[in-house]
């Protein structure tokens, strides 16, 4: 398992060390702290909009997943605020790019 084959299927999974249990991000196969083996979990769909802006008629955003992972991705519909939370909806690779879709909340 790795993070891009499960992004491929719409997974989102991150990287955490099984020793000093850090998030690791960018994912990898090793802490980039204590260089141990990591393992891979499910990783929380929701975070927080830390910016935001709009391109014709749609808006992108980074969003803060976890207090540590930054993404980001497309606000689905709605207009969204600095704070405001959001969950992803659909993710995946598309043309070599990853893609994040999200839905405010």
């Amino acid at each position: 398992m790795n993070f891009e084959s499960e992004l491929k299927k719409g997974n989102f999974i991150i990287s955490e060390c099984m020793h000093c249990q850090k998030i690791v991000w960018p994912p990898s196969e090793f802490c980039n702290q204590c260089f141990e083996e990591v393992s891979w979990r499910k990783g929380s769909h929701e975070g927080k909009i830390i910016e935001f802006s709009k391109q014709d008629n749609d808006y992108f955003c980074l969003v803060e997943i976890e207090n540590t992972i930054k993404i980001m991705g497309k606000i689905l519909s709605g207009i969204p605020n600095v704070g405001q939370h959001v969950k992803i909806e659909k993710c995946g690779i598309k043309d070599e790019n990853y893609y994040f879709e999200m839905s405010l909340i």
